[in-house]
This record gives structure tokens, C-alpha cells and sequence, in this order.
């Protein structure tokens, strides 16, 4: 499905904003077992180091009560920061995705953040590690997207990154509306009003005129909530629509371009 609203993408940039529908196909079953299952490995691999690292220093110090804050800082680290903080700067890939093309985004197909990594993994330390990985298997495995109990909380789903797209070129915020658009302030729409809106406008040559005119009056009145300040007076729903899709893209993509610069001078320091 295509949408009016979309960005170049490459199989390491498939990130977009509110409205930005890419539709990459959720990851297989068999995918999301082998991913979990290299995250599982790597995860207790480096608990078991972090444990010896603590439990040494506990005793090189001879305080019993440091020996057991170790297992305790061990597992925290292991479990929740370092997987949530991996997930974060990957932007959804942890090492079994990044292994085998997956990467975790959001339900209305933008990138992840540190709450719903973060959201993921302490869920994780319940339905995989607690009860031994059965609350997710049996998620995944009824679950349309393949999404575990973490994803359903998180608002997340896994996708395969390596998948070849042929995207048409986005069009442009519309002239009229151009200069309201670049001083406007977007808040986050809420995901399910976000997919609406795509949706509405994949669907805008197949729509009867009034039909497509009423639906439109009704997905701005839910979206101008989160718009200030409002649209021109007399400006066609339709295109207020477009050009908040295709603003938020644009910002999107540019406060992604700031970030990976970011992070390349870091990186290169």
C-alpha cells in the first residue's frame, strides 16, 4: 500500500513520523523465535559476566553485602538497561534482530523511543525470562503481527528491514499551505487517529467525492486538537491533511539527519 506521504528509505532507514505509512511486512514466527533466541543467549552470556565482575569486586572487598547488591546489579543491568539501552540507540534493532534483518518500530511505523524500549524490556523479564518464554511464544504465535505481550504494552511490532521498496516520491506540502505548516506546532497524534489519516489518504482516488469529503471533515476535527495554531480559514480538509503529514515527515526525517550527524561526530572523536 502507498500512501501520499512518503520519504526515501534505505533498509537502515525506515523511519518516519505520525501519518508515514511504510507497511513493511511483520516478522515471521520462526524470525522472531530465532532473534529472541540469540537476545536470550547474549543476555545471559552477560549477566553470567557481570556477575563474576561484581561478585569478584564484592569480595576483593570483603563486604558480603556488596556480594549480594551484585546479583541484584547484575541482573538489572543484563535485563533492562542494557537491552533498553541498545534497542534505543539502534533504533529498534537489538543484536538477534540486527543478526537477521528485523527491527522493532512503533504501530503507526515511525521509530522507536527509550519509553517503548524501555517498556519492552521490563515485560521481557517477565514473559521470557520469568515464565520461561510461554507468554510470548503463545503471543506471537496467535498474534497477527507476531507482536509479545512487551509489544502489545510497548505499541510496538517487529518488521524485516531487509525488504526491497519501491515507494513513490512524497509530494510536497501544498503551496497554499506551506508557510502555516512550517511555523505550525505538531504535537504526536494518537497512533490510532495517525493511521486513520493514512489510511484515508492511500484511499483518496477510490473514494466517492462526498464520501471522501465527510471523511476528511471528520479525521480533521480529530487531528486539529493536536495542530496549532489552526489552518486557514476555507482551506480544504484534504489538503490540511497532506500537508500535516508531509510537515511531520519532513521534520522527522530531519531530526533524524541530525541525529545520525550527531552521532557520527561522536563516533569519530
Amino acid at each position: 500500500m502507498s500512501t501520499p506521504d512518503f520519504a526515501t528509505v534505505t533498509a537502515d532507514d525506515l523511519v518516519t513520523g505520525e501519518g508515514v505509512a511504510l507497511d513493511l511486512p511483520a516478522a515471521s514466527f520462526g524470525l522472531r523465535l530465532a532473534s529472541g533466541l540469540i537476545d536470550v543467549i547474549v543476555t545471559i552470556v552477560t549477566m553470567i559476566v557481570l556477575y563474576i565482575l561484581f561478585v569478584v569486586s564484592g569480595l576483593l572487598i570483603g563486604d558480603e553485602a556488596a556480594v549480594g547488591a551484585a546479583v541484584v546489579l547484575a541482573s538489572i543491568l543484563a535485563f533492562v538497561a542494557i537491552p533498553t539501552t541498545v534497542e534505543t540507540l539502534s533504533r529498534g534493532r537489538s543484536l538477534g534482530k540486527l543478526a537477521l534483518g528485523l527491527r522493532t518500530v512503533r504501530d503507526d511505523g515511525g521509530p522507536i523511543s527509550f519509553h517503548h524500549a524501555l517498556v519492552r524490556s521490563l515485560i521481557g523479564v517477565v514473559e521470557i525470562y520469568a515464565f520461561s518464554g510461554a507468554p510470548a511464544f503463545f503471543s506471537i504465535l496467535l498474534s497477527s503481527k507476531g507482536k509479545r505481550l512487551g509489544d502489545y504494552a510497548a505499541g510496538t511490532y517487529v518488521v524485516r528491514a531487509r525488504v526491497t521498496l519501491r515507494l513513490p516520491m512524497p509530494p510536497e506540502v501544498p503551496g497554499p499551505l506551506a508557510g502555516w505548516a512550517r511555523r505550525t506546532d505538531l504535537a504526536a497524534l494518537p497512533t490510532g487517529t495517525a493511521l486513520a489519516v493514512r489510511q484515508f489518504l492511500a484511499r483518496l482516488p477510490t473514494l466517492d467525492p462526498v464520501a471522501r469529503d465527510l471523511v476528511a471533515r471528520q479525521l480533521l476535527g480529530d487531528v486539529l486538537p493536536h495542530v496549532a495554531p489552526a489552518p486557514p480559514a476555507g482551506a480544504p480538509p484534504e489538503m490540511v491533511l497532506v500537508a500535516i503529514v508531509a510537515e511531520r515527515r519532513r521534520r522527522d526525517l530531519e531530526r533524524l539527519r541530525r541525529d545520525d550527524a550527531l552521532r557520527t561526530r561522536l563516533l569519530d572523536r
